[in-house]
């Protein structure tokens, strides 16, 4: 496949040079012709259309006009200079106004002249204008231009002030895209083109730089979407594959006394029919001689905990250890409680390994677990160190897997000569377009019941005016002997957010729930540990009623009797944590309550957040949202384009492609697993070329 063309580097295109090349591959990544086609427009104007100017008003996007200037002139003094024109058609006038360059623009417009005005409308002292917008006189040229889509590239201010702004970047295109003819390989197979009505790729990188029509620039975009998911597919299911073929597992075949003990014995609760069908989903393939990667997603108190100690029991009941490894000493703190508790008396030794375990404790417990007398160990990345060794480590649990580094899970893996098992636990709903790509290669199985007598939580959204009633639903709840939690964002007032602070919340609270009445705790992350772990043994044990704390307690506290979480400035937390925090209640037989209480100017994004929390509790249909509204890059604490390597498609809009290129790429690699047909052999090319120095952030290896 000749890519020669695509390969040739920018700086000998007209209009480029050897410093505008270093620019260009500093601030936008792009060194060659291929990588400046691949810099799509980020939106497109429409110039198709001229308004009258009757029809304006400042709900429109960008609009265009024609008609005259009649009159032009500098109004106002010093900082409130401004030039106002007046553009006339045959259906009334529209105000032009220019805040900056008033001395370059002076007389620059000519009353009778003819004009085509592009800009957006406002409203300025009950009046429609357009600020700033783009005048050029009518010329043919012009019309032609101006009845067309245009398209608008993102740019730099670096490069914006080497005349590399959208106009710029569109300029270097007008002089790249005619020199495509022929030069373009096609990569996807014919039959992919043509059961996908898809245009080939030189057609599709033409019309989505200058697009002949709507229609067709819809059809260039649905094809280079289609290509960049395709190709993130085929890569996670031939790890999959690759996996499944080549990676043998330990055959946990056996059933035995650890398992059956805590099943008949020890079971806070009867197993919720999903518990049961994502046991057996795990049992399967541990029994299937494969290793095992899976994904275990459910909410919040769904019993994830308890699908997981079975799974640890059945390694245990084959011989095997295993561990679990969560993100902070809180959590790991916690299920090591959990874990402790729910197996009793049994004969299962838990051990728990963090930054903070004493040296001696330390030394026995590495001994135990060489031994092979340590059945499970629980820790945070300090499982991950080089002395930590197992004698026979056969499943690894990772709970909330996003918040570890690739290469820090890769060392857990490699713990044992063959590698253990792998089960991948998280309490954020993952979007079934996110799971599909960042998770594509991971079996996935979902806990989507609560267990039996939990009543679903009431969220209600209070402003600050609502304070007083506030205190009283409060202080009703504890009359009942339930506590309550207060979630803060800050630990100290910050000049630039007004948002309550922790300290300020404290001291009120304080003077509200006075002692010896009430007892309040203080819990946040610059505590240190031992004062930290005291006043949450208070709180566990009920010597005080109520918890004021930051997102520390988001994670790893678990107090039944707890039945009111009140998150305070809750405008300021994103979807996903107000859902984690309002799943640290709701743990007992009781009506749980979660109060979102905001200052009552709250924007579009913000109202759309709190009406969400108040609507539902479905954690899948609030990681929708969510996604919408941050973008799957502020999802799991990457940048979407480093993730993923998506230039065009959006996982928030563009499902359906998605699942067409999933489905296009499971069905080339069953026909094909190694591409190796002369029809799938550009895809391999493709892959070896583009494809093959991204980071597969879904594996475990």
């Amino acid at each position: 496949m000749d890519n020669s063309f695509l390969d040739t580097p920018v700086e000998f295109l007209k209009g480029v040079g050897p410093e505008r090349a270093k620019l260009l591959k500093s601030e936008l990544s792009i060194t060659t012709f291929g990588d400046l086609l691949r810099w799509y427009p980020y939106r497109y104007v429409d110039r198709t259309r001229f308004y009258q100017t009757n029809e304006i008003n400042a709900d429109l996007p960008y609009v265009q006009l024609r008609g005259q200037i009649l009159h032009a002139e500098i109004v106002g003094q010093k900082q409130g200079r401004r030039l106002v024109a007046h553009l006339t058609d045959a259906f009334g006038s529209v105000e032009l106004v220019w805040f900056q360059g008033l001395k370059w623009l002076d007389g620059k417009y000519k009353p009778g002249k003819e004009y085509i005005v592009f800009g957006k409308p406002s409203v300025y002292n009950g009046r429609i204008n357009i600020a700033h917008p783009e005048v050029e006189e009518v010329s043919e040229e012009l019309l032609k231009r101006a009845s067309a889509l245009q398209p608008m590239y993102s740019s730099t201010e670096k490069t914006k002030m080497k005349g590399l702004d959208s106009k710029g970047i569109l300029k270097l295109l007008k002089a790249l895209v005619p020199q495509i003819t022929g030069k373009i390989p096609e990569i996807l197979p014919a039959s992919l083109l043509e059961k996908y009505k898809l245009p080939g790729r030189e057609e599709a990188l033409r019309e989505i730089h200058f697009p002949t029509d709507l229609k067709k620039l819809e059809r260039a975009q649905k094809r280079i979407k289609f290509e960049e998911f395709l190709f993130i597919q085929i890569k996670l299911l031939r790890v999959r594959n690759l996996r499944q073929d080549n990676v043998q597992g330990h055959i946990f075949n056996r059933v035995g006394d650890m398992f059956n003990t805590f099943f008949e014995h020890h079971l806070p609760f009867p197993l919720t029919n999903a518990q049961k069908r994502v046991i057996r989903e795990i049992r399967g393939d541990m029994g299937s001689g494969k290793q095992m990667n899976r994904l275990l997603q459910g909410d919040v108190g769904s019993g994830k905990t308890v699908v997981a100690l079975m799974c640890m029991l059945l390694a245990n009941d084959n011989g095997f250890q295993a561990c679990l490894m969560a993100p902070t000493e809180i959590l790991a703190q916690q299920h090591y409680i959990t874990l402790t508790q729910l197996t009793g008396n049994m004969p299962v030794r838990i051990g728990l390994l963090t930054g903070s375990t004493k040296a001696a404790a330390r030394r026995e417990l590495h001994a135990a677990l060489r031994a092979g007398e340590m059945h499970i160990l629980v820790g945070t990345h300090a499982l991950i160190e080089d002395e930590v060794q197992f004698a026979n480590l056969g499943l690894v649990v990772i709970d909330e897997q996003h918040r570890f580094g690739v290469e820090q899970r890769s060392k857990l893996w490699r713990k044992n000569v063959h590698p253990p098992h792998i089960l991948v636990m998280t309490a954020t709903p993952i979007p079934r377009t996110l799971a599909m790509t960042l998770y594509g290669d991971l079996d996935t199985s979902v806990i989507d019941e609560l267990p039996a007598g939990r009543k679903p939580i009431r969220t209600l959204h209070f402003y600050d005016s609502a304070r007083e009633r506030l205190f009283g639903f409060m202080r009703e709840e504890i009359a009942k002997g339930r506590q309550v939690y207060v979630v803060y964002p800050l630990i100290q007032e910050s000049e630039k957010m007004d948002y309550k602070d922790l300290e300020d919340g404290y001291e009120s609270i304080s003077r509200a729930f006075p002692l010896p009445d009430y007892r309040v705790s203080i819990v946040h992350g610059k505590m240190k540990p031992a004062a930290k772990d005291f006043e949450m043994q208070r709180f566990v044990k009920g010597d005080t009623q109520i918890m004021v704390a930051t997102t520390v307690i988001e994670v790893g506290v678990n107090v039944p009797n707890a039945s009111v979480m009140v998150i305070e400035s809750a405008e300021r937390f994103g979807l996903s944590q107000l859902h984690q925090l309002r799943g640290r209640v709701g743990r007992g037989a009781e009506q749980s309550w979660c109060i979102l209480m905001s200052g009552p100017k709250l924007g579009k994004e913000s109202k759309l957040r709190m009406d969400t929390m108040v609507r539902t509790n479905d954690g899948f249909e609030i990681a929708e949202v969510d996604l919408q509204l941050r973008g799957p890059g502020d999802l799991e604490g990457t940048r979407q384009s480093g993730t993923l390597g998506l230039r065009l498609a959006d996982l928030t809009k563009d499902g359906p492609i998605l699942q067409h290129a999933r489905i296009a790429a499971s069905e080339i690699l069953e026909a094909d697993p190694q591409l190796a047909s002369p029809a799938n052999q550009p895809l391999r090319d493709e892959l070896q070329r583009e494809h093959s120095d991204s980071v597969n952030w879904s594996r475990i290896s």
